[in-house]
């Protein structure tokens, strides 16, 4: 797209700049709590949430449309403000996810579904990642409303973005059957205000082995399924180093390379049987530019060509199967696309910043809209006990988005 914003002009005082030296007070602080005190944990529903900031903007006259996943349990919210003159295609994407990882098994000083500030900080699950950014950009609304835009803005809250994006296809499918076309996104995951430009690819795999099981004093008449997944997992370690020794590389990323590593595995029932079953999930994080197809094209044919049939030479009921947990797109946001050079503008932040895990950024752009990263909070905190955001860092996040409004005015 050509799409282009307006920058605000250099030599006018911004009078909400020195909000930016304190701590955020009022509706976005109160937004970013009531929030929190959701448990929208991934494996929850999370319409209580959506449909409280659904019958939020219906109050204030608009249209949100909602997105559901198959079970009907879950659900994207998408909503236009549209621009003076009506328009509601072009205009700016402020995107979020709602649901935040669990708490289980974590040592919090407070309860995490009950957030308190202390300290200049703002603590519970979901403050930094981010429900932060979504709070902030929800009490700007009124702000919006006011505006005489000559751009639209626009609001995407998704759903189980924590558990391989699973909400934002949905989303963006709605959008292109509705024939909305925006010109630009700004995910507001953590990063402590700096702009990213790229971030890797995240694909998540299950194999399951199906072997034969056996006494172990008969080890020749059954097929150890842990034994064979252990020689995938190994060669799925093997291509993990040769991206480690060979590349390619990109230096903007923490970890400059592309990557593979198992998670999980169970298999088995007693040391003396031969274990007719194992299953492991594994992933690999791409950099932008390695196919991430291809990378699981060598996986499969190790698995068919090689494994696959020592497994029928033993017992010709023996299977492997590796099936799709999850895929994102990395994001590669290019300098020349209107909304880099807007953020970059707006922040100040000429550095190129890339990281290794992945946002609903790259699947925006594969839609065909730009989109960058940047929002309030350290990612170092996200995930941990005791998460927060700081004050700070909430009014950072406010005066930028007064400034992306004011480049969407009407001149």
């Amino acid at each position: 797209m050509n799409q282009t914003f307006q920058r605000p002009m250099p030599a006018q005082p911004d009078n909400r700049s020195a909000a930016t030296n304190a701590p955020a007070r009022g509706s976005a602080l109160e937004w970013t709590e009531r929030l929190v005190s959701m448990d929208t944990t991934s494996r929850h529903s999370n319409l209580g949430l959506i449909e409280s900031v659904r019958d939020h903007f219906l109050a204030k006259g608009l249209r949100p449309h909602l997105s559901y996943n198959p079970q009907g349990d879950k659900a994207n919210l998408f909503v236009t403000i549209p621009a003076a003159d009506g328009a509601t295609n072009g205009g700016i994407v402020l995107s979020g996810h709602t649901d935040v990882v669990p708490v289980d098994g974590q040592n919090w000083t407070t309860d995490p579904f009950k957030p308190v500030v202390r300290d200049g900080k703002l603590y519970g699950r979901g403050t930094c990642d981010m429900k932060g950014f979504i709070g902030t950009s929800l009490a700007l609304l009124p702000t919006i409303l006011d505006a005489r835009l000559r751009e639209p803005v626009h609001y995407a809250l998704s759903f189980d973005e924590e558990i391989g994006c699973m909400g934002a296809p949905y989303l963006l499918a709605e959008l292109r059957d509705r024939g909305v076309r925006p010109a630009g996104c700004i995910v507001g995951e953590p990063t402590s205000m700096r702009v990213i430009v790229a971030h890797k690819g995240i694909n998540a795999y299950r194999c399951c082995v199906k072997g034969q099981a056996a006494h172990s004093s008969l080890t020749p008449k059954g097929v150890n399924a842990i034994e064979y997944a252990a020689r995938l997992i190994c060669f799925i370690r093997d291509i993990a180093d040769e991206f480690k020794a060979n590349g390619p590389y990109d230096r903007a990323f923490d970890v400059p390379f592309t990557t593979a590593s198992t998670g999980t595995i169970q298999g088995g029932i007693a040391l003396n049987t031969i274990p007719a079953e194992c299953e492991f999930v594994f992933e690999f994080r791409n950099l932008p530019g390695v196919d991430p197809e291809a990378i699981l094209a060598r996986i499969q044919a190790y698995a068919n060509d090689v494994l696959l049939p020592k497994m029928r030479n033993e017992h010709p009921d023996a299977g492997m199967a590796i099936s799709k947990i999850a895929a994102a797109p990395s994001l590669d946001a290019a300098e020349t696309d209107a909304i880099t050079q807007l953020v970059r503008a707006l922040t100040a932040d000429r550095d190129t910043n890339k990281v290794a895990y992945g946002t609903e950024a790259g699947l925006f752009q594969r839609a065909g809209i730009p989109a960058v990263v940047c929002g309030p909070g350290d990612i170092q905190q996200a995930h941990k006990p005791d998460e927060f955001v700081s004050l700070d860092q909430l009014a950072a996040c406010e005066t930028f988005l007064h400034k992306v409004v004011d480049s969407l005015r009407v001149a």
